[in-house]
């Protein structure tokens, strides 16, 4: 029995990436379990003040990865979370060179850490189902066992690789620690705030012509509870978490009430960028991809194993379109640039088809 006084709870749970909104959120939801006796927040930068009100019971240290050193030894951990991923490069934070410092190196260093710590029983690993990448050669459903046709052309879904197969190192270093890694499909609900999400907020929302993928999402508060069950439960293993069912991208734009601006598959990379003209953030080649293939997991044995099945993808996207639905998205500013858009669109299918010829 450890410190938490619960079979499979850890006494001491250390979660990096506090100071982002999925870090705070885990961190604070395991403080206020009774069967855990302390969560240490680990994040170089002090979280979001909007965040700092989550983290009351939870200890912050404010270091990066790779100082974590002997500290999981000195602290006593059972149980480490590693949140501290980035998702899409910041060009105002690095680019895709501090991307993928964070996200490979970073838990390269966690990891030789994590085998350092005697007392360490439990790695809870977030992953994507990105790391199946998107391509015209894929299955119609993905499960745990399938491998990528095609390596992810986003730099997210290569890093997703590389930081599984560091994972695969550690459980033959460490078969002791019982490692779990989560495959989230995108979160979408009433709270979260993503990539994913400012897309389908943006009043026009650029499409590939032709193309109609399929989509799964997650909700975050499931995304919530597989976590927290993985920290306080016995969980090894590699699991897909994606909402049962599909929406297709033209069913999720009419249900959000926006409007589907077709572009050519060539062109679809200027349409994005048009659309970060309209400040609704940064998108990348794993965007790109998915919104032209599409992607869908299989979740069979999450259900099996976790004896839990997140609320569907229809409802979780619902959830989301009902919490914004009352924001003025049409402002004046953002309608001028939206039509700008439209007919930048059209003179870019227009010169693209002349080229053609």
């Amino acid at each position: 029995m450890t410190p938490g006084g619960t079979p499979g709870a850890p006494g001491v749970v250390v979660v990096t990436g506090v100071g982002r909104y999925l870090g705070a959120h885990v961190a604070a939801r395991l403080a206020a379990d009774a069967r855990i006796e302390r969560v240490i927040g680990v994040d170089p930068a002090a979280p979001n003040p909007e965040l700092a009100g989550l983290l009351d019971r939870v200890e912050r240290i404010r270091i990066d990865l790779g100082s974590l050193g002997g500290l999981l030894a000195d602290l006593d951990v059972d149980a480490v979370v590693h949140l501290a991923l980035v998702t899409a490069p910041d060009p105002q934070q690095g680019g895709r060179a501090a991307m993928k410092e964070q996200n490979v190196i970073g838990t390269m260093q966690l990891l030789a850490a994590c085998q350092r710590a005697p007392r360490l029983r439990k790695l809870v690993v977030r992953s994507s189902t990105a790391a199946y990448g998107a391509s015209f050669r894929d299955p119609a459903v993905f499960t745990e066992e399938t491998e990528p046709r095609e390596v992810p052309r986003g730099g997210f879904g290569r890093d997703i690789l590389d930081i599984e197969g560091y994972v695969r190192g550690f459980r033959r270093r460490r078969p002791d620690v019982t490692a779990t890694v989560l495959r989230f499909a995108p979160f979408i609900g009433s709270t979260a705030d993503t990539t994913l999400t400012r897309y389908f907020a943006q009043p026009v929302v650029p499409t590939v012509l032709g193309r109609d993928p399929r989509l799964q999402f997650v909700h975050f508060d499931d995304a919530l509870e597989v976590l927290h069950r993985s920290v306080a439960e016995e969980h090894p293993g590699t699991y897909n978490v994606a909402g049962p069912g599909v929406l297709s991208l033209s069913q999720a734009i009419r249900r959000a009430g926006r409007v589907g601006v077709p572009v050519l598959e060539p062109g679809l990379s200027g349409a994005v960028a048009l659309a970060r003209s309209l400040g609704f953030g940064r998108y990348g080649l794993d965007q790109v991809d998915l919104f032209v293939h599409g992607r869908v997991v299989d979740i069979g044995a999450l259900e099996r194993e976790f004896g839990f099945t997140p609320r569907s993808t229809v409802a979780a996207f619902d959830e989301f379109i009902h919490a914004h639905s009352g924001r003025a998205v049409l402002t004046r500013s953002r309608l001028a640039a939206a039509e700008q858009a439209v007919l930048d669109g059209i003179r870019q299918v227009r010169a693209a088809v002349r080229e053609q010829r």
